[in-house]
């Protein structure tokens, strides 16, 4: 919205949207507009795409990021749970991008952009569902970027590492790596920031991207290069992730 945008921001909950969208406009002057859906339920996408297309006229880009995870061993995790996370990361990142497809991109061209994980790059504990999940969204990268790239449509994934001030850097261990001083196996020796991943999304659908798609951009500080399976640490991660 700073660089110029007009932006539809949309969950499951209408009332949590409508009140980050008025404190965007507040701190842009850019319109908000929320709606709410559910990434498992094609209709709800449908209205929401309807109804943004009537305000705007328009659509030239799609963030997908809607997501799912804890922490959590494959031993104790249940079927629905597994399930669960991928109705909502991969089928949900398929049932958006195919509903802008049918609607706008089809006959218009635009950018998509998955937000997705370096879970699946090394295999983490922990994290059977959700890197399952993602690596999954890294492979719809691919081929939609090959099939949609006719229509004039890039599509792109982004992997964040670990980000300060946010619900997954709480819920998944964050805070006690940093309590830790765990950072050091990060080569940046840090962890990253909200606006650093927000300037990576900016990028990839911008015109210095134009000719990138079917890519996956980290931005980690390097840390799936350098980060193993310390399995006292993990253990820790779970027994903390258990009072949350």
């Amino acid at each position: 919205m700073r660089h110029g945008c007009r932006t539809v921001i949309a969950s499951r909950s209408l009332e949590r949207v409508q009140e980050s969208a008025a404190k965007l406009m507040a701190a842009t002057g850019q319109r908000c507009l929320p709606a709410s859906m559910d990434v498992r339920q094609p209709e709800t996408i449908k209205a929401a795409v309807e109804k943004m297309l009537r305000v705007f006229g328009k659509v030239d880009i799609l963030v997908n990021n809607a997501a799912g995870n804890f922490l959590c061993p494959a031993s104790g995790l249940s079927f629905n749970a597994f399930k669960t996370v991928l109705e909502i990361d991969t089928i949900g990142t398929f049932n958006t991008s195919k509903l802008l497809y049918q609607k706008w991109f089809k006959d218009h061209g635009g950018v998509i952009v998955n937000i997705t994980a370096t879970l699946s790059y090394r295999g983490q504990m922990l994290q059977v569902h959700a890197g399952s999940a993602k690596a999954a969204i890294d492979a719809m990268t691919k081929h939609l970027a090959v099939e949609w790239g006719p229509d004039n449509i890039r599509v792109n994934s982004l992997a964040p590492g670990p980000v300060s001030g946010t619900e997954g850097f709480r819920k998944l261990g964050g805070l006690l790596m940093a309590a830790a001083d765990h950072c050091k196996v990060i080569p940046l020796q840090r962890v990253g920031t909200k606006t650093e991943i927000a300037h990576g999304v900016l990028y990839l659908v911008s015109p210095a991207a134009s000719f990138v798609t079917g890519t996956s951009l980290v931005i980690d500080g390097g840390h799936w290069l350098s980060g193993a399976n310390d399995m006292s640490a993990i253990q820790a991660l779970l027994q903390a992730s258990a009072k949350l």
